[in-house]
């Protein structure tokens, strides 16, 4: 009688994990990572057993097509099959946004406890050459993972709100994206979140 119990109780937890999966795709967020054929780049190959050997599961690698930097924002998400655009982020800020450099200029002015005065505070972005040897990374190709050199990391607190928690962002090749569960992301890099867009 008890293994008829236990039996049960397997099959209605495999019913229950099935559908939490079957939700989880409706939902638009990805199984845990699997390649998607055997046709993987270098880079992708790394960046995986990056995340995989820090425990992130929920992650997922898509190339996209040369002129994807020309479509618009709608197609992009289509593309890459995200929520909405505003699960499309680059850098630091989604798309949907304007980097507020007044709010990372102030970020940062507190982390040194005002001990290097304000003015002395020029936010700009990296030369070509000088972010790929900081990063390993080409243009349109960066990600913050996996880089040469361990740079902190600021996430706009406007994609930590987004629902679903998950957003794509740059795949360590010009032509790959990579779509990431926030709370994983988080988790794993620990990055300093601020309020550093502005819509």
């Amino acid at each position: 009688m008890e293994e008829t119990a236990l039996t049960e109780l397997e099959r209605l937890q495999t019913r229950i994990l099935q559908r939490i999966s079957d939700l989880e795709l409706r939902a638009g967020l990805p199984l845990p990572y699997t390649p998607q054929n055997d046709n993987v780049s270098a880079n992708e190959t790394r960046l995986s057993e990056i995340l995989l050997n820090n425990g992130v599961k929920y992650f997922a690698f898509k190339k996209v097509g040369f002129d994807f930097y020309d479509l618009s924002l709608e197609l992009r998400r289509d593309a890459l099959c995200a929520a909405s655009v505003h699960h499309l982020c680059k850098s630091i800020v989604m798309y949907t946004a304007r980097c507020n450099m007044k709010n990372v200029k102030n970020f940062l002015y507190s982390l040194n406890d005002g001990k290097i005065p304000r003015m002395k505070f020029n936010l700009l972005l990296a030369p070509e050459e000088v972010s790929e040897m900081l990063t390993g990374y080409v243009r349109n190709g960066v990600t913050c993972i996996g880089m040469k050199t361990d740079i902190p990391i600021i996430l706009d607190e406007a994609i930590v709100k987004l629902d679903p928690d998950f957003f794509w962002m740059g795949g360590g090749d010009i032509d790959l994206k990579l779509g990431i569960r926030t709370s994983e992301f988080i988790n794993y890099l620990n990055p300093f979140i601020v309020n550093c867009s502005s819509s």
